[in-house]
């Protein structure tokens, strides 16, 4: 397949998970993409993963304004242009009202919020008409969570900066969409409980819940952002699509 053939990508969160799975579907698409993320030893791994000339770590924190510009200056300098940036980076944590502490809003909302914002407000000016953002959301952006307000309500405020960035790219052929994943056999899924027996029993919930019965492999996602990213969503812009098996639909 070659549906994204000579595009280049940046992917933020690109060492594990959805984001690992997305550049590997978007290498073997034939687009060139930059993963970034916080550890460099997850980054090298990634690459060795993924074992092809077209991917490109470069190590930064999204949260971290000199970081974004030392990636987006890597990409200008390497590719000159910038065809798909998926925002995938982002992260939560539990808690439940009254246990809720300044620091914990302050991260969630900083990476998942701030981090988004300014992700895509540096690479706006390697991007052109035909050019694709992907935000990446969460069912948690439409439904309740117990113990998950913060992080939800981060993921909601990541629902409107879309709508809203679809219209400020008005004229310029710049799309801006979310992806929404559901339960997804990920290590930022296992990392929400502390313990083994918890672990199972979160999942045992989520899979209970989903009409599919079962949790999403990440290649799943990444095949939808692999649409997104492409000329076969050329009329979508301001969207949400949920990737969830049913999770927040029925």
């Amino acid at each position: 397949m070659s549906k994204l053939e000579g595009k280049t990508a940046v992917i933020t969160g690109g060492a594990t998970g959805i984001g690992l799975a997305t550049a590997q579907r978007f290498v073997a698409d034939g687009a060139f993409v930059y993963i970034t993320g916080r550890r460099q030893n997850a980054l090298d791994d990634a690459v060795a993963q993924i074992a092809s000339p077209n991917v490109r770590a470069v190590q930064g924190d999204i949260a971290k304004p000199e970081d974004l510009d030392r990636l987006f200056n890597t990409v200008k300098t390497e590719r000159r242009r910038l065809d798909i940036l998926v925002a995938n980076a982002g992260g939560g944590t539990t808690a439940p009202l009254g246990q809720i502490t300044a620091e914990q809003f302050d991260q969630t909302f900083g990476i998942n919020v701030k981090g988004t914002i300014f992700t895509v407000q540096k690479a706006l000016s390697l991007m052109q008409a035909g050019s694709s953002v992907i935000l990446i959301g969460s069912t948690t952006g439409v439904m309740g969570t117990p113990a998950f307000s913060v992080y939800s309500a981060s993921k909601a405020a990541v629902r409107n900066l879309a709508r809203s960035w679809a219209l400020d790219l008005k004229g310029t052929g710049i799309r801006v969409n979310v992806l929404s994943p559901g339960a997804t056999e990920t290590p930022g899924l296992m990392d929400i409980a502390d313990d083994p027996q918890a672990q199972q029993a979160l999942v045992d919930g989520l899979v209970q819940a989903t009409p599919l019965g079962r949790l999403a492999d990440p290649s799943e996602t990444a095949a939808v952002a692999a649409f997104l990213a492409s000329d076969d969503s050329s009329n979508m812009t301001g969207s949400e699509v949920f990737v969830d098996g049913g999770f927040a639909q029925v």
